[in-house]
C-alpha cells in the first residue's frame, strides 16, 4: 500500500507515502485520521516521503474539502523526503494557508524534523 498512517503517541501520528499518491489513498488515510483524532481533537503530523514518485496526474487533486473542514485540527505538519519534492510537498499540504506551521526536512533529518514537531 503506497501510503499509510501510524499513531505514533498522544496527537503525533507518521502518514508514510511510497511510489505514485493517489487521490483515494490520500482519502483514506484523512478518514482514518479524523477517526483515530476525534478523541484527541488535535494532531501533529510527520509525512515521511521515502521512494515518493510524485501525485497521480490524472486524479482530481483540486479537492479542499478536507483542509477545511479539519485544517484547524492540524497543529503542526512535518514533511521529511528527498529535496526535489520541497516545494511541491509544501504547495500541496497548503503551508501558507495553514495556521499551525508546516516545515520540510530532508531525508537525512528526520531526527530534527520529529523533534520539531513537539516542540
Amino acid at each position: 500500500m503506497p501510503v499509510s498512517l501510524h499513531h505514533e503517541s498522544g496527537n503525533l501520528y507518521r502518514v508514510e507515502i511510497q511510489g505514485t499518491l493517489r487521490k483515494a489513498d490520500l482519502d483514506r488515510v484523512q478518514e482514518s485520521l479524523v477517526t483515530q483524532m476525534g478523541p484527541i481533537g488535535r494532531a501533529r503530523l510527520l509525512f515521511v516521503l521515502e521512494g515518493f514518485d510524485g501525485w497521480e496526474p490524472q486524479d482530481n487533486w483540486s479537492d479542499m474539502s478536507f483542509y477545511v473542514r479539519h485544517g484547524d485540527s492540524i497543529e503542526r505538519i512535518a514533511i521529511v523526503g528527498d529535496e526535489r519534492w520541497r516545494e511541491e510537498a509544501l504547495m500541496f499540504v497548503a503551508a501558507d494557508l495553514r495556521k499551525g506551521p508546516v516545515k520540510f526536512f530532508s531525508a537525512d533529518a528526520a531526527a530534527d524534523a520529529r523533534l520539531w514537531l513537539v516542540a
